[in-house]
């Protein structure tokens, strides 16, 4: 694929880095890619489909892969669909304007990467232009897989009723190997919606009180963490559910909190932990969010 450079891939990643240094909080993949080929004039090569896959642009598959350098090298992260810069990787793109120097500092960063792992360098890492266009595509459709994946998975969630995502905490809470005491009926919300403990009977401390807030579009300001917080006793733990998350004030004060251990979860940890325990849960309780493993070929480390 001589028709891509080094150079060009670092035009390419450099916009994508502009576009989402203006989105501090990160911009799904899919809108990432958008504006990228909106801002940059594509050339012939890279507008046209794969020959053996029509309707397959080559330019998205293409910077994909191109970013998986600065992945690696922790200037970029990709997190359930959503791309963000972190702050090495404002640092990175200040200290290299070159397109070649940028590319080439990832990818040099990259080999590093490898080599502590003992692993032999990749296609990207080894010369100046992409090679494999099989590989290439191979490797941004199972990027694509895992944010359709993700897509799938949190619209369901996201559809829920309060109720049935309260049910969905507690029954992994069980599935952990706590014992769920109360769960809140419907009502008036009292501030505490699970109450579970270490032992069949509730005797030995702490106590575990978690609060559920099913609300996916609005994060959890730090006023509604200290009214959860002003509701737990000495001997209790707490846990703050948010299908939303929270904002970063609410993190760092539960961060800051010595006396009362608190721990938040927002949609992507509960995920997680949800598929961590997933062979507890029982069947019943697991249509609340049913999941099936599928193996895709991993052609990059």
């Amino acid at each position: 694929m001589a028709d891509i450079t080094r150079k060009r891939q670092g035009e390419m990643v450099r916009k994508v880095f502009e576009i989402l240094l203006a989105h501090p909080e990160g911009l799904p993949a899919k809108d990432a890619l958008a504006l990228t080929a909106k801002a940059l004039t594509l050339t012939p090569f890279e507008a046209a489909d794969y020959p053996n896959r029509p309707g397959v642009r080559r330019f998205e598959k293409i910077l994909r892969f191109s970013t998986i350098p600065f992945v690696k090298a922790g200037w970029l992260t990709k997190t359930k669909g959503m791309w963000a810069v972190t702050d090495d990787g404002k640092a990175a793109y200040a200290d290299h304007p070159d397109t070649a120097d940028f590319m080439r500092a990832a990818v040099t960063r990259y080999r590093q990467w490898k080599r502590t792992r003992a692993v032999e360098g990749s296609t990207v890492a080894s010369g100046d232009v992409l090679e494999d266009e099989e590989k290439i595509a191979a490797t941004s459709t199972l990027e694509e897989a895992e944010e359709a994946a993700w897509t799938d998975i949190s619209n369901h969630l996201r559809a829920l009723s309060p109720y049935e995502f309260q049910d969905l905490v507690a029954a992994l809470i069980q599935a952990m190997g706590y014992h769920v005491a109360w769960v809140a009926p419907p009502g008036p919300d009292r501030g505490i919606d699970i109450i579970a403990s270490l032992d069949p009977l509730g005797i030995k401390d702490p106590r575990i009180k978690v609060q559920v807030k099913h609300r996916p579009d609005a994060k959890t300001p730090p006023d509604q963490l200290r009214s959860f917080m002003a509701v737990l006793s000495d001997k209790d733990v707490g846990i703050f559910v948010a299908s939303g998350g929270f904002t970063r004030d609410a993190e760092s004060e539960a961060r800051t909190q010595e006396n009362r251990r608190i721990t938040l979860i927002d949609l992507e940890r509960l995920v997680e932990l949800w598929i961590e325990h997933y062979r507890q849960i029982p069947d019943t309780q697991r249509q609340l969010l049913p999941l099936r493993p599928i193996h895709y070929l991993n052609v990059v480390s």
